[in-house]
């Protein structure tokens, strides 16, 4: 209990010191040309800018090509304010994820992790103002699709020490500084997988934008073995299950976007036309007359005619008569009603024809069986 308590604790209390810490200038993470640049190794005869590899050369994952890297951001330490604040530049500087910013306060994009509750100006681009692609790279790196909400990391390389939940918790200590991690029903609570004896961790986050970020802050990093990780964007899930909460969760982001931004008046005249449709009254507060809380309880369990059948009962002074039962099987009370007063009608209707047309003679019965036609008395 002593340890959960701890860790709700220091979740409650990290975004007051993420405040604190945007209240003073961001510090410059390295000095003018204090990080060594090292191209990567001529390998082929021509180089591809999409893969950034020569081509017909080792392949660009290659653990020979793979040197750790010299920085490493530290959000309580490097965040702060920068011209972004005063400019309204929404976008993360990508030097600052990797550790690397030289010019602290005087850069011209954001020092701190991006802004889940304010969304980006343009969907189209990362939280790094990179332009997105239809399609992921055949390696799954770069900076990803626009076509789909990506917010699981992959993991390569991981030394493993111990148990699985073991090397989970070291993966989750070092991955939760980039942003909240989701939460599932796994034995430890958290969106963090590892498969055992594969060196491979899966992690996903709640927001998308802090995918981005920890993509690129962990990239070629260690975590407690002094180990490379290749951080990629991760596969679809084939899971059925998780195929339909993503799609249950995006159309609930969707829907609370929509209402956000929907004008109230538009809400207010939909409603009026709405009452007036189905026979009810609306107060001058713009809520149904008759209900205290103002909310439509009674709005879709009654069905539209049996609510003209309430209005026309009002004006008289007759006792209200019961409306008839609902039917139970496919068809409802309306299409009953519906049925069989065209039943009557049809009904009637042969009737008069009987009435005013005479009933044809019935033909002559004859004896034996009726092979008198074929002639056969004759042969």
């Amino acid at each position: 209990m002593s340890s959960t308590n701890a860790m709700e604790t220091q979740a409650v209390t990290a975004p007051k010191k993420m405040k604190k810490a945007l209240t003073r200038p961001a510090r410059k993470q390295v000095k003018p040309g204090e990080v060594e640049k090292k191209e990567t190794p001529q390998t082929g005869k021509e180089y591809n800018i999409w893969y950034n590899k020569w081509a017909g050369g080792d392949r660009e994952d290659s653990y020979s090509n793979k040197v750790k890297s010299q920085t490493r951001c530290n959000i309580k330490r490097d965040a702060g304010l920068t011209r972004a604040n005063a400019t309204g530049n929404k976008y993360c500087c990508l030097f600052f994820a990797r550790g690397c910013c030289p010019y602290g306060w005087e850069c011209e994009y954001l020092h701190s992790l991006p802004d889940t509750e304010n969304p980006l100006p343009d969907s189209s681009k990362d939280c790094f103002a990179r332009d997105k692609f239809a399609d992921y790279r055949d390696d799954m790196g770069g900076v990803g699709s626009f076509n789909r909400q990506n917010r699981t990391l992959y993991v390569g390389r991981v030394k493993e020490t111990g148990t699985g939940l073991e090397t989970e918790e070291v993966v989750r200590r070092h991955f939760k500084e980039w942003g909240e991690i989701e939460r599932d029903d796994s034995e430890t609570g958290w969106a963090v997988k590892v498969l055992q004896y594969r060196s491979v961790a899966f992690v996903t986050y709640k927001s998308e934008l802090h995918a981005q970020f920890a993509k690129e802050a962990m990239a070629c990093q260690s975590l407690d073995n002094d180990e490379i990780l290749n951080v990629r964007w991760a596969t679809e899930d084939p899971n059925p299950v998780s195929k339909v909460n993503e799609r249950q969760r995006l159309e609930e982001m969707g829907q609370k976007a929509i209402r956000e931004n929907m004008d109230p008046r538009i809400v207010d005249a939909m409603r009026s036309i709405r009452a007036l449709e189905e026979g009810d009254a609306i107060g001058e507060d713009g809520h149904l007359i008759g209900n205290e809380n103002g909310a439509e309880e009674d709005s879709e369990e009654e069905e539209p005619a049996a609510k003209r059948r309430k209005l026309d009962n009002s004006g008289s002074t007759s006792p209200p008569q019961s409306d008839p039962p609902k039917a139970q099987g496919l068809l409802s009370a309306d299409a009953m009603e519906g049925l069989k007063y065209f039943a009557e009608i049809r009904r009637k209707n042969g009737l008069a024809q009987s009435v005013a047309r005479p009933k044809p003679a019935p033909p002559p019965v004859t004896g034996g069986l009726n092979l008198g036609d074929y002639g056969s008395d004759d042969e």
